[in-house]
């Protein structure tokens, strides 16, 4: 399975018969009135069988981005038949306040190209709940945020991987050279195996395997 990352928590997981898009941005350009600067490259010519969004903010729900008519789960709880087999998604919030200030926040989990995903779109609940953690079981690649503000942080992000176990850890929602918000993957990173790679994207199948799980770190687009 590729995994192309387009800044964000925008990523594509693509296999020869399908591919899956998470969470892709819009037209951010409103931000920079809110003294905030958001440059990541659009998201163009881009296709997808399945069109996930965890909620619906701006910097997630930019569906009319991706084209090939997909199948699209927005901020959605519940057990789905989609072009991939069965998605998951489990309700939960975007802060520590039952979801008052920010609203709620989807994670998804589903199986693809034999791999058992989970993207935890802008988690920002102090800790997982017992009844979350339960389809949660088996994750071998799981997406994070880690930039603090309004998802958790560096402690509270290791503490899901710790829960989780995963194979491979793929940090998001965090600040790079084209973002000045949120914080840096830098205290996250300090708590963990990583591995940093030269360029956004990276195959499945050419990523180490080790007991401990392994952070990924793809390239800012």
């Amino acid at each position: 399975m590729r995994v192309d990352w387009y800044g964000q928590s925008a990523f594509r997981l693509s296999a020869p018969a399908h591919a899956v898009f998470i969470d892709p941005f819009g037209d951010m350009s409103g931000a920079a009135a809110h003294g905030m600067r958001f440059e990541y490259p659009a998201i163009e010519d881009v296709s997808a069988d399945l069109l996930l969004v965890t909620h619906e903010h701006a910097d997630h729900n930019g569906v009319e981005g991706i084209g090939g008519n997909p199948v699209t789960l927005r901020a959605t709880a519940g057990t789905h038949e989609s072009p991939i087999g069965e998605v998951v998604g489990i309700a939960s919030e975007h802060d520590e306040v039952a979801g008052t200030e920010r609203g709620p926040n989807t994670i998804f989990r589903f199986v693809f190209d034999g791999i058992a995903v989970a993207h935890f779109g802008d988690f920002g609940q102090a800790t997982l709940r017992p009844e979350q953690r339960a389809p949660l079981q088996r994750v071998d690649l799981l997406f994070v945020p880690i930039g603090d503000g309004p998802t958790i942080g560096p402690a509270g992000a290791s503490e899901i991987v710790r829960t989780l176990s995963p194979r491979w850890v793929v940090p998001m929602h965090y600040r790079t050279e084209r973002l000045n918000f949120l914080e840096t993957a830098d205290g996250f990173l300090a708590r963990h195996d990583f591995r940093r790679l030269a360029v956004p994207h990276f195959d499945t199948d050419e990523l180490p395997m080790t007991h401990a799980p392994v952070t990924i770190v793809p390239a800012a687009p």
